[in-house]
């Protein structure tokens, strides 16, 4: 039987109190099973600014800035010595390759053994010669451990650029069409929000596959990557222990479960760890300025390391939506 807030503490909010719904009902929480895939945020400025970025990207938005190439490399230091057995490194942003030290962090964590995923608008940045150069000559040394993923909302041009703006349509396919001349590895993130079947978004996404010449099986969801949308405009129910089983749905099997991200603040003295991609300003989600401290993490929205679900990401993304950002 599902234990209950005491009647005073009833009268909350959604999402408010770390440990209790708005209906008295215990949240619930998922435990890091391990860190299969550490998320660095390379910093929010982008070339572009999308309608609905859940972490408002543009050109201008620098709320998380540049991590430098010395940070990431102590962070990996630090997975070595606790072993930690982290099999991926993951970068996001913003555009990461606009940070100055991108090339210089992907060689550094493919060096070491790890698998690479960049995830990019393939645009630009990315198109510059010393860039493409550099994409080049680590395709050749690591080849398929290198994994470059990029943001195609929609397999039309209309919708596509809906979302990203006009005349991004083109410059996006030329940064794939680039990428798949170097055979480096290739995935699209494509988008859930424009009432289709996933059966027809992949049948579309097909379709234009097919007419570029891409190596990208349409069919393989790590390869083709349909996330749900986060514009926090629709009232999502809170996930209690309870919704486990009736969701027949493990904890093991979310996100926080396996990855953190790192990011770095404005103004901050250098990054800290929180427990995914989707809660890059959140003060109340920081796990400390180390991966040791985050997997010490408690009180507020954390019990030992675990994580409490206390957003609507949580809900509508990872537990409803089956959202992954690995």
């Amino acid at each position: 039987m599902e234990i209950r807030a005491p009647k005073a503490r009833r009268a909350l909010e959604k999402f408010q109190d770390p440990d209790w719904t708005a209906q008295g009902e215990r949240r619930a929480t998922v435990g890091l099973d391990r860190l299969d895939t550490l998320w660095v945020n390379t910093g929010t400025l982008c070339n572009i600014e999308c309608v609905n970025c859940y972490i408002a990207s543009s050109p201008s938005n620098d709320r998380l800035v540049y991590i430098s190439a010395a940070e990431v490399s102590a962070l990996l230091d630090e997975i070595a010595e606790l072993k930690l057995g982290t099999r991926e490194v993951a970068f996001t942003g913003g555009e990461p390759f606009m940070n100055p030290d991108m090339l210089a962090m992907l060689e550094d964590a493919l060096d070491r053994g790890f698998e690479v995923l960049v995830l990019t608008n393939a645009m630009q940045p990315m198109q510059r010669p010393n860039i493409r150069r550099g994409l080049g000559e680590l395709a050749e040394a690591y080849g398929e451990r290198l994994t470059i993923r990029v943001s195609l909302d929609h397999y039309t041009q209309s919708l596509h650029e809906s979302e990203r703006g006009p005349k991004t349509w083109l410059k996006t396919l030329d940064g794939v069409d680039v990428l798949a001349g170097m055979n480096i590895a290739l995935a699209i993130a494509g988008r859930t929000c424009w009432d289709e079947t996933d059966e027809v978004s992949r049948a579309g996404y097909a379709d234009l596959i097919a007419a570029r010449n891409w190596s990208i099986d349409p069919e393989d969801k790590s390869r083709l990557v349909l996330l749900p949308e986060m514009d926090g405009k629709h009232d999502v129910p809170e996930i209690t222990n309870g919704c486990w089983d009736i969701l027949s749905l493990a904890p093991a099997s979310m996100m926080c479960a396996t990855s953190r991200m790192v990011v770095k603040r404005k103004g901050s003295q250098g990054p800290v760890v929180v427990p995914c991609t989707l809660l890059p300003y959140e003060v109340a989600f920081e796990m400390g300025a180390s991966l040791k401290a985050s997997l010490e993490a408690n009180g507020g929205m954390f019990t030992k390391g675990s994580v409490k679900l206390c957003h609507s990401h949580c809900a509508k993304f990872c537990v409803l939506g089956g959202g992954s950002c690995s």
